[in-house]
């Protein structure tokens, strides 16, 4: 789910990963946001020729508004006569901004910009103007879903938010999404959304259908969750097994099972957490996850690092875990600080919600770590399942409000799935399991690719078969 963009970025241009910072934006004492939304001090974005960038603000809460009001950057394309109106591309994360990255999509999908008002937003708690920042959190995990925080982070940003993070759910985003429609005078709009932009995307449609002509999702994430085992990634688990071998089976063959690799080092090894890291992040460089020369000096081919490791040379498979190290992620280009906010008040753990006292949240993921059967998450173990980053932020986490769940579940409107096979950030079977909620559903797999199509498929199978769905 994550889009680890500044960590695979400062890896290849052998940068240094950028550790500026900006407070979290704090609501202000102002009225709540006015029933007619409107995008205020419209000025051309800096460095973005074509595309004008503006404020919108919302109400902190709109459960209940009236708490203070937050104040949202907005950048939209020049062309507002748009022959098929406005698209809305959501980023992912949480915790991804999207103003910074408009005019890049929109190059990377020259089809579409032809026709489309292409509009991306700052969403809640991110961004230049409004990035929750939690120091040790950033420093830490940056923007990977799956490394432990270290000791004290959470409650440092628990301390950061105080009262506010109840407010930094999906829902609120939702709520949010519909003040920018109405504040662009759209009846109705395309949104397209990528990694957990998916689940933003899904659960807006799932409110407002009438408003969505068109929805694409790109590398899924399932916007409800009935067997309440996201949050373990018990999917992404198994999922390892299946891409590595597709990998492995690629000409010219491996000649052997990276799987079971896999499976011996995370049995022999204190450190499972990580490798499984160090893969979802590899993907991003590497979607054959055999190239050596993905990394600098033949450093890569996570496939020989495992294969070597079980053989008694760890030298590889220990390099690509210091040079894959989360952390340092730049907090205007992704927050920690708003994916544990999120996460944590969305998701369904093996305690509940985050609305279960924190001290009986231990006791509730010892019974699952116990009874987990081993097929639920080979190669991996039960320990690596409830030793992720997801669950060991939010065991900690303070009680907060946990997000209303969508009334209806189903997409009524016509929905485009992408998905990648060699995705472990969002795997291939999540995409399949929410194509079941979309009865005018279709899923695009695109062979040999992993996380993020539009914006990283090095072929062109995933933007044609977009192109067709909103062009056509």
């Amino acid at each position: 789910m994550r889009p680890r963009l500044t960590a695979v970025f400062a890896l290849t241009l052998a940068l240094a990963a950028s550790g500026g910072a900006t407070a979290a934006a704090a609501p202000t004492a102002s009225p709540p946001a006015p029933s007619a939304p409107r995008l205020a001090d419209p000025h051309p974005c800096a460095g973005k020729p074509g595309f004008t960038c503006s404020f919108l603000t919302v109400p902190l809460d709109h459960r209940r508004p009236g708490k203070g009001t937050l104040r949202l950057q907005v950048a939209a394309s020049d062309n507002a006569r748009a022959p098929k109106g406005v698209l809305l591309f959501l980023t992912g994360g949480p915790g991804q901004p999207g103003v910074p990255f408009i005019d890049g999509i929109s190059a990377r999908m020259p089809e579409l910009a032809k026709n489309y008002r292409f509009v991306m937003v700052d969403q809640r708690g991110t961004g230049d103007f409004g990035a929750i920042d939690c120091p040790k959190l950033q420093a830490g995990v940056g923007s990977s879903d799956i490394e432990p925080p270290p000791p004290g982070a959470v409650a440092e940003c628990a301390g950061v938010l105080g009262d506010r993070r109840h407010y930094f759910t999906t829902e609120q985003t939702v709520g949010d999404l519909d003040l920018l429609r109405r504040a662009l005078g759209a009846r109705k709009w395309t949104v397209d959304g990528v990694s957990y932009g998916t689940m933003t995307g899904a659960s807006y449609t799932v409110r407002y259908p009438q408003h969505v002509s068109r929805l694409v999702l790109d590398s899924v994430l399932p916007h409800v969750d009935p067997q309440g085992d996201d949050m373990l990634y018990l999917t992404g688990l198994r999922a390892t097994a299946r891409v590595l071998r597709d990998a492995c089976a690629a000409a010219p063959a491996c000649g052997f099972d990276p799987a079971q690799d896999l499976a011996w080092l995370a049995r022999h090894r204190d450190d499972a957490v990580l490798i499984w890291d160090m893969l979802v992040t590899y993907e991003f460089l590497d979607p054959t996850y055999r190239d050596e020369n993905s990394l600098p000096g033949g450093a890569g081919d996570a496939v020989a690092a495992l294969h070597e490791a079980r053989r008694g040379d760890p030298a590889r498979l220990d390099g690509l875990l210091r040079m894959l190290n989360s952390g340092g992620d730049d907090v205007t280009r992704y927050s920690s600080g708003l994916h544990i906010a999120t996460i944590c008040g969305d998701g369904h753990f093996p305690w509940g919600t985050s609305e279960t006292p924190p001290a009986a949240r231990p006791a509730a993921l010892e019974r699952v770590r116990r009874h987990l059967p081993a097929r639920a998450t080979w190669p991996f173990t039960a320990d690596t399942a409830v030793g992720n980053g997801f669950v060991q932020e939010c065991l900690r986490w303070p009680w907060s409000r946990h997000t209303a769940e969508p009334h209806r579940t189903r997409l009524s409107v016509p929905v485009l799935l992408l998905n990648g096979d060699r995705d472990l950030s969002t795997p291939l079977e999540w995409a399949r399991e929410e194509l079941r909620h979309a009865p005018r559903g279709r899923l695009v797999v695109v062979k040999g690719a992993s996380h993020s199509i539009q914006n990283r498929e090095r072929g062109t199978q995933g933007r044609e078969a977009v192109y067709r769905f909103l062009n056509g």
